[in-house]
């Protein structure tokens, strides 16, 4: 599974993008801003292609796809939420979008990650 997320909307505070599968629109993306300087849990991640896998997340207490190899990074997962509060450089997902918010997140997240669940091989790429 080749994943994309394609940094479309910035402003001060968020990054909101589309993500999509193999080509296919699946939903849209809230980030954190993109810095040239990281700023702990205030920062997208780079761009780039990284390997994701799914483990279990001590923080959310669930399985949840994993960003490997992030630099300077550590723990970035996709998830649900809604707004850049949601988030310490995580991707949340989303059905709808809003300036600096996305909406029905669960169900965003839901049909994503049994797609995920699904796939053998995930790569997920970033780009603005």
């Amino acid at each position: 599974m080749k994943i994309t997320v394609k940094r479309l909307h910035k402003t001060d505070t968020s990054t909101i993008g589309e993500l999509y599968i193999d080509g296919i629109f699946e939903c849209f993306t809230l980030e954190d801003v993109e810095r040239k300087e990281k700023i702990k849990s205030e920062t997208a991640i780079p761009k780039g292609t990284y390997k994701v896998i799914i483990n279990q997340s001590n923080r959310f207490k669930r399985l949840l796809p994993l960003l490997l190899d992030v630099p300077n990074f550590e723990g970035v997962r996709i998830h649900s939420g809604n707004t850049n509060h949601d988030t310490e450089g995580c991707i949340l997902v989303g059905q709808t979008r809003g300036q600096n918010y996305v909406g029905q997140s669960r169900k965003a997240f839901d049909k994503l990650f049994r797609k995920m669940q699904a796939a053998k091989d995930i790569t997920i790429t970033i780009q603005s």
